[in-house]
């Protein structure tokens, strides 16, 4: 690949000028990371800052700041909804775990009950003979 030009720098495949990102560099931050845009669309933004009015870079800003709290939005409800999903499979999880080990708890009484009853039994037979 060919070096970018002098007082440039390639940063994601973006020929981005040193000046423009030393004057911009918060508005280059948030065209680098717009998931809305394609890299062709970021180096078209990058191209025309320098001929752009305060008003359309202000504009721009605005678009680029609330796609990127718009997403973070949708992130953390997101994020919340995942969380609360996996909290309710851990309690379904759990719920499964404890109806096993109280059928087991049940079965092992049954048995003991059922031991404890033939021990009885020939305890008895064994008085009844004596």
């Amino acid at each position: 690949m060919a070096e970018p030009p002098a007082g440039t720098q390639a940063q994601s495949g973006l020929i981005i000028p040193d000046d423009i990102r030393q004057k911009f560099p918060e508005l280059i931050e948030l065209i680098l990371q717009s998931e809305s845009m394609n890299d062709e669309e970021r180096q078209y933004w990058i191209n025309i800052l320098p001929i752009m009015t305060p008003d359309q870079i202000e504009n721009l800003r605005g678009i680029l700041q609330n796609e990127k709290e718009q997403l973070a939005a949708i992130d953390n409800k997101y994020s919340k909804q995942i969380e609360q999903m996996g909290q309710e499979e851990l309690i379904r999880r759990t719920e499964v775990e404890r109806r096993g080990r109280r059928t087991q708890l049940q079965s092992d009484e049954a048995t003991h009950s059922a031991q404890d009853e033939e021990q009885a039994e020939e305890l008895l037979k064994q008085i009844e003979s004596a």
